[in-house]
């Protein structure tokens, strides 16, 4: 299965080319997969994305309004071509109007015709009670982030004791029929590595797919060195302690993740992430929108654009859709993580959404 590209000349800027809009970029790549952020707020404090005291919130007024949310997200399902949405934070659970959101959104139609795919990434604090009124809204599946299943490890990542409100979560989701989870574990060197071979069979014995990321320098600053990163070829040795594992058949061009096959069983899965050490910006196919309603082109970009004042003075839907546009035309051609010049994204990752 190939990429999907655009099918006009990467020369030509997005306003000379027809109806409809597309979010593609000057290297041929179609934006398919919106990432939205619903808060910028968490009520886990993990210490590779934010510091123990927490961060200074967005003013409320700043925040997008539930209507606001749901006009972009229709914007870009409408005239833009997403058929992909993922609702993100912060802790997107946070947001009191997230079933209303994703139930608005249902009743959107793809260029395809069907529903958009209409997922959330959360860290389950919450979950427990809120996944039935979910799937019932239109949500369709869920990653959860756990990096631990050792109360202790969990507890000094995180810096809160709430591993067991997680695990409620999952087996809530599960109930629920949110389907296919996936759990998200970022490993952190000397933290958590050891923890791995756990959260595997954790994993396969419930039937969800563990998917392990490398770290990315978008938590605080001096929080990450490119030196002490664990790599994805140390993560799959890690994670082979119990497991035979084999590269799996890659079926979506799009998806960040790796995947290998376990023992020889294609219905178990593991994945890694690895952003760091083999970047699969070439594939990208995400645009993101922040909870203040800035598009971002990359998670690491340094620039945005804003949508939320256009729409707020009154802009019509073409015309967002066309700076929109206009923003992912000039989406760079990588993150330039493993490039001496890197530059740190603008915001930490709780802002700009997973």
């Amino acid at each position: 299965m190939s990429v999907e590209f655009a099918s006009v000349s990467p020369a030509a800027p997005p306003a000379m080319r027809d109806a409809p809009l597309r979010l593609v970029d000057s290297f041929g790549r179609i934006a398919r997969d919106l990432r939205v952020s619903l808060t910028d707020r968490c009520n886990l404090r993990c210490s590779y994305c934010m510091p123990p005291e927490g961060l200074d919130w967005l003013p409320t007024e700043d925040t997008l309004t539930d209507a606001e949310v749901v006009r972009l997200v229709r914007i870009g399902v409408e005239e833009l071509g997403i058929r992909q949405v993922r609702f993100t934070g912060g802790e997107p659970l946070l947001r009191r109007g997230l079933e209303g959101i994703i139930a608005q959104c249902s009743q959107l139609r793809t260029d395809r015709g069907d529903v958009p795919d209409l997922a959330l990434t959360t860290n389950a604090l919450g979950l427990a009670k809120r996944a039935r009124g979910l799937k019932d809204a239109g949500l369709k599946r869920v990653n959860i982030s756990l990096d631990s299943l050792d109360a202790e490890h969990f507890a000094a990542i995180t810096r809160r004791d709430r591993l067991g409100d997680v695990l409620e979560g999952i087996e809530a989701a599960a109930r629920a029929g949110l389907s296919p989870i996936k759990v998200n574990t970022l490993v952190l060197r000397g933290m958590n590595e050891a923890d791995l071979p756990d959260l595997v069979d954790y994993c396969l014995d419930r039937g969800i797919e563990l998917r392990v990321i490398e770290q990315m320098p978008i938590g605080p600053a001096n929080t990450w060195d490119r030196r002490s990163i664990l790599t994805a070829d140390e993560i799959l040795h890690i994670m082979s302690a119990r497991h035979t594992l084999t590269p799996a058949p890659r079926e979506d061009p799009h998806s960040p993740a790796g995947r290998w096959i376990v023992d020889g069983d294609p219905s178990k899965r593991v994945g890694v992430i690895a952003s760091v050490s083999a970047p699969f910006c070439g594939a990208c196919d995400r645009t993101r929108l922040t909870s203040d309603g800035m598009v971002r082109s990359c998670l690491f970009s340094t620039e945005e654009t804003s949508l939320r004042g256009l729409l707020r003075e009154g802009g019509t839907d073409r015309q967002i859709a066309q700076r929109w546009a206009d923003t992912m035309w000039a989406k760079p051609a990588a993150h330039g993580l493993n490039v001496d010049a890197f530059a740190r994204p603008s915001r930490t990752m709780s802002r700009i959404g997973g």
